[in-house]
């Protein structure tokens, strides 16, 4: 009979244990995903207000911009370089999310995230890979992708494939 009760009490701390831990890592998601989205939102506050110091401080120094041209795939520094004349004339981008979705990896120093945006070019999409660094969520991969309608899909293909063909022959050619 002891042996019963030890085994029943075993069992209920285990189940007991998992449950907290469980509660421990959706209290711990939830609260970083606040800090994933404030980032994410003074990002585009950042850019929208033209301050350059503040926006480029979002990224890891080690880290990359993809933008909405094939051509355009920078690393901090060089999309520094790209993005200071339009920070400095203050004619920047104006985003703003309106649907985010974030998930973390099982370490918890790694976050993946997609978000549909409303953005001078209508609605585009951003997505990117952050990490912890010192505390700190940061930037270390963004990828902003112009959406395009599957109902005008076609005529989108007819204006830029004579433009996009010289990059692919260029690119096959490497």
């Amino acid at each position: 009979m002891k042996h019963k009760i030890f085994y029943f009490v075993l069992l209920i701390s285990l189940f007991s244990f998992q449950n907290i831990n469980a509660q421990k890592k959706g209290f711990y998601e939830n609260v970083q995903k606040k800090n994933i989205n404030k980032l994410l939102d003074d990002f585009n506050l950042f850019a929208a207000q033209a301050d350059y110091d503040k926006y480029f401080a979002c990224f890891a120094e080690e880290s990359t911009f993809i933008g909405t041209d094939a051509t355009e795939v920078w690393n901090k520094k060089e999309f520094m370089a790209w993005a200071k004349p339009f920070f400095d004339s203050k004619k920047t981008w104006n985003f703003t999310s309106l649907k985010r979705n974030i998930y973390f990896s099982e370490d918890g120093n790694y976050a993946w995230f997609d978000e549909v945006l409303d953005t001078q070019m209508k609605i585009c999409r951003g997505s990117g890979v952050l990490e912890k660094i010192k505390g700190q969520w940061k930037v270390k991969q963004y990828v902003l992708s112009m959406t395009i309608p599957n109902d005008v899909t076609n005529e989108v293909i007819k204006v830029k494939a004579p433009i996009e063909e010289v990059l692919i022959q260029a690119l096959k050619a490497k």
